[in-house]
């Protein structure tokens, strides 16, 4: 991986893109709306250094138009530093604006002798004592709500950590004796690990977070996906997995430290005003403290009471007083029974501050500590954090027993990022340990090999080949054929996955290398992953023969996880999307023996295969919960990054077609989140590219189809990628307006592709030909003759090809345009169905049915809008005006679709009250939305509010009584 900023990743510094406080800036425009209603407003706003305070405020005030804003800073001198510094600033910044006669127009008797206390400009203070501190703070009372009432005005007041006593004072006075309808928002930031318990704002913010009107604002720190993001835009280029991974473990969020961390690399020290910034807090702490924090420091993230007392020697009492130091300055957290550095970064630069020889006796005493009693941590954790221990004190020997044992602690954990992160460890340490295959009981090749299996796993596709490769030139076939077929096999696995050439070629070396007599569970292995991988039409009695035999033989040797691998293949070459129930019944008998089985990558492809199968046949909504249960399965089994991501595709496609479109980019987001491997993210963002198209955002849409056309370009991949690929081309040329492009992407699609082995995949790419492509009509209908039309999916489609070819004949049908409307609304499709409404409609205008044709319109509306297809709107619009039709309600008659639409519900909160109305509770929502309780009770809120209802249960009813969620 080429390290960030100066080794590889280059940014910009600064993020330009302001993300994860959506819900931060709506608290402070709401305090905002209520200021501009005359109810005066405080926010104080904290969060640890670097976690966007500053940023959030600037965001904000930037968006406040209308608003005076006045801001000013507490210095960094301490609690008894310099008095009324930030109404110093604020008032310096009136002068200039207002000038000095200004600004004492704004006084009773334009007397300013007050204010003089806190510039020189004002001439000398006429007294002195608690009279002229009492005048002053009059003033400047005065002074605001002056300003206030001229329009509303912001107040900032930043770092209030570091104000003195006069200026918490000051501020504790202006917000306990504002008139209530002062026109005044006061924003307070400061830094909330700087607050240890004796800090004086402590009690301060207890006392005025009681006062009406005052309220509170923490920001947390950035999620992964909120991180991806940031580094996103500050990148030259898009962040690989491994970027975000090594920049999200290190800054844990905190905004200030990404982009501090991008500006070095992965080997790199921080840089030195980070460093300074997190090691504040360190050295204001007692000299026997900061000694026990080195000693901690080599522990890791986490370390238990028990065990730092194990390897420092020290009895309970003796330790917990020297650590409460450490506590109360806010640098170690209380976790659980032991503690953990406020930050990770704080850890690591104190670790960075020990001397070579000390870190080696450190992880050697802490190593050293484990080995002697082991329940001192849980297993799989105490086994990884000895193989570090040993590892950082460059005990080759003990690291490498250390680290094969943490591999096989992590594989029983599902856990196969840091089994693939110990395997890989295990060969750098190889060649250092001249005994190594006595100690870990296995020779190099055997290591080689089953790392090549869990980077597979992990979703570390290249790497896995490149193993594989490493592999097979340690292995002689002639002697060892077993070993050699496994990693053909594996490799072949991963080329397919990958889009690679030599797929079929490594699985049929691999069959040619395992006997067919003794049956072998390797030989059924081998026979049905090579199954899994025919494909072309000329293949199909091979492909079904090979997978009779695999379930032949594993039955006969007893490997239920082969034979539910082997089901799920053959179910797939008799597979008929007319036949739903018998293939939804194949799929259960292997995800049945699997489960007995215990075999997790079987049950993954159990799922796949049957919410893919359930998408084509066009039932989405069972598609869906397929998809769902099984990332939930995925997570738990280690795999989101891999099947989970697959299957986050399967999720967001039927979404999209159900036009649940804001659902599916947030599952797509998810999706991209994990970094799955090349091409299944690919795939979603290419799903994210048809909302794009479809709601008229091109540029957007445009730069996700080059992503996926980018990786696409790079292998040999199946129709199910391809055909998608090219049918978005299509779309995205038409409405650019590059036509003759677009044409000639039809003509090769045409000439490329057999379209007729994938009528799924081909009659939405010959819909799109006609729309795109009209001169071509033809060329376009000649293979739609051939195309096979297999369950109501393929149906709808053919009825919408057939109708825009009649329309393109200049013979507009409009009973077959609302033939195929009807089919799409029978599928719950709605942005189908209103293009389809739509073509009714101008066939309707043609036939002269004017009223038919405004109610047909109308109901095209409501669909388009709720789903916000902003051109498919346009074209609506475009014919109304045309036409000189009146585009009204139509909810009655529509599709329950079109009537949530009209309760002004979004894609997210119509789920949500979806399983409202089934009688679910906050967790079980967030549970299987895979969103937090908290989010779904804001989405709860706001459907009580936007259907008028008082609780969930009038809501559920009112679902019920509109049949909003009847099949």
């Amino acid at each position: 991986m080429a390290a960030p900023g100066r080794n590889g990743l280059g940014g910009q510094g600064v993020s330009p893109r302001f993300v994860g406080r959506a819900a931060e800036l709506a608290r402070l425009t709401e305090a905002l709306d209520r200021v501009r209603a005359r109810s005066a407003a405080v926010v104080f706003v904290g969060g640890e250094a670097g976690v966007g305070k500053s940023r959030l405020i600037r965001e904000f005030t930037e968006r406040a138009h209308d608003t005076r804003v006045l801001v000013g800073g507490c210095l960094e001198l301490g609690t008894d530093g310099l008095p009324f510094a930030p109404f110093t600033a604020v008032l310096r910044q009136l002068v200039h604006d207002l000038g000095q006669d200004g600004v004492a127009a704004l006084l009773p008797g334009e007397r300013t002798s007050g204010l003089a206390r806190l510039l020189p400009e004002f001439g000398e203070p006429d007294d002195h004592g608690a009279e002229a501190r009492a005048r002053l703070f009059e003033q400047v009372l005065g002074l605001m709500e002056r300003l206030a009432a001229q329009q509303p005005t912001i107040l900032v007041i930043e770092d209030a950590h570091w104000a003195d006593r006069s200026t918490r004072d000051l501020l504790s006075f202006l917000i306990r004796y504002q008139r209530p309808d002062t026109r005044l928002l006061t924003l307070v930031t400061y830094r909330a690990d700087e607050l240890h318990r004796t800090h004086p704002l402590r009690p301060l913010l207890a006392e005025l977070t009681r006062i009406d009107g005052v309220q509170r604002l923490e920001l947390r720190r950035l999620t992964r996906r909120e991180v991806v993001q940031q580094v996103g835009s500050i990148l030259t280029r898009e962040p690989t997995a491994l970027d975000v991974d090594l920049i999200y473990a290190r800054s844990e969020g905190n905004p200030l430290f990404v982009e501090a961390l991008l500006s070095g690399g992965e080997d790199e020290p921080l840089p030195e005003s980070l460093r300074d910034l997190l090691l504040a807090g360190v050295e204001r702490l007692p000299e026997e403290t900061q000694e026990l924090l080195r000693v901690a420091s080599a522990g890791g993230g986490r370390i238990e009471h028990n065990l730092l007392a194990a390897v420092t020697g020290l009895d309970d009492g003796a330790l917990s007083s020297a650590l409460r130091p450490a506590v109360a300055g806010n640098v170690l957290l209380v976790d659980g029974e032991g503690y953990a550095f406020r930050h990770a970064l704080i850890r690591e630069a104190v670790h960075d501050d020990l001397l070579p020889g000390e870190r080696a006796r450190l992880h050697t005493r802490f190593a050293t500590a484990l080995e002697r009693d082991p329940s001192l941590l849980p297993s799989t954790r105490g086994a990884i954090e000895l193989a570090y221990h040993w590892y950082a004190a460059h005990n080759a020997p003990s690291a490498l027993e250390a680290t094969w044992r943490a591999a096989a602690a992590a594989r029983k954990a599902a856990a196969f990022d840091e089994q693939l992160r110990m395997l890989t460890r295990v060969l750098e340490l190889w060649d250092s340990v001249p005994d190594a295959a006595e100690r870990v009981g296995h020779d190099y090749i055997d290591v080689l090999r089953q790392t090549t299996v869990v980077a597979h796993l992990a979703g570390e596709f290249e790497r896995s080949i490149s193993l594989a490769k490493a592999a097979l030139r340690e292995i002689d076939p002639e002697t060892d054929p077993i070993r050699a077929a496994k990693v053909l096999r594996q490799r072949g696995l991963t080329r397919y996955d990958l889009g690679r050439a030599g797929h079929i070629e490594d699985l049929r070396a691999a069959a040619a290398l395992v006997p067919a007599d003794p049956p072998s569970s390797m030989r059924a292995q081998v026979l049905e992953t090579l199954s899994r991988m025919l494909h072309a039409p000329g293949d199909w009695d091979e492909k079904e023969r090979l997978a009779e035999e695999a379930v032949r033989i594993s039955r006969r040797v007893g490997d239920a996880e082969t034979e539910a691998h082997s089901l799920i293949t053959l179910a797939w070459t008799q597979f008929r999307y007319s036949q739903m129930e018998v293939q939804v019944s194949a799929f259960g008998r292997a995800r049945e023996i699997a489960e007995r089985a215990g075999s997790y990558s079987a049950l993954m492809r159990a799922a796949i295969s049957e919410s893919d199968a359930l998408e084509g046949a066009g039932w989405h909504e069972e598609a869906a919960k397929v998809a769902r249960r099984g990332i939930a399965d995925a997570e738990a089994y280690g795999l989101a990054r891999t099947s989970g991501a697959f299957l986050a595709i399967n999720l967001a496609e039927p979404l999209v077609s159900l036009g649940r479109w804001d659902e599916a980019l947030d599952v797509i987001e998810r999706g991209v989140e994990v970094g799955p491997p090349p091409p299944y993210r690919a795939s979603l963002q290419g799903l994210a590219a048809d909302v794009m198209l479809a709601r008229g955002d091109l540029d957007r849409a445009e730069a996700l189809h080059q992503a996926t056309e980018k990786v696409f370009a790079q292998g040999t991949y199946r129709d199910q990628s391809v055909l998608p690929l090219m049918r978005r081309e299509i779309e995205l040329l038409a409405a650019r307006g590059r036509s003759a492009e677009a044409a000639e992407t039809v003509r090769r699609a045409l000439q490329m592709r057999d379209l007729t082995a994938s009528p799924r995949y081909a009659w939405p790419l010959l819909i799109a030909a006609l729309r795109a492509a009209g001169p071509l009509l033809d060329e376009v209908r000649e293979p739609a003759t051939r195309l096979e039309v297999q369950g109501a999916l393929q149906e709808a489609h053919s009825l919408t090809f057939a109708a825009e070819a009649a329309h393109l004949s200049a013979r507009p049908d409009r009973s077959a345009w609302e033939k195929a409307a009807a089919a799409w609304a029978a599928l719950s499709q709605p942005y189908a169905e209103a293009r389809c409404l739509l073509g009714a409609t101008e066939a309707a205008v043609a036939a002269g049915a004017r009223d038919e044709a405004a109610e047909l319109l109308s109901r095209s509306a409501l669909l388009a809008d709720g789903l916000r297809a902003a051109p498919l709107r346009a074209e609506i619009d475009a014919l109304a005006r045309r036409a000189r039709l009146t585009v009204g309600d139509a909810t009655a008659g529509s599709s329950p679709a079109a009537a949530e639409q009209g309760l002004g519900l979004t894609a997210r909160e119509r789920e949500v009250l979806r399983l409202v109305a089934a009688g679910r509770g906050n967790r079980e929502i967030a549970g299987e939305l895979f969103i937090s309780a908290k989010t779904v009770s804001v989405h709860v809120s706001n459907i009580l509010a936007k259907l008028g209802v008082a609780s969930r249960g009038e809501a559920a009813a009112m679902a019920h009584r509109l049949h909003l969620f009847e099949s």
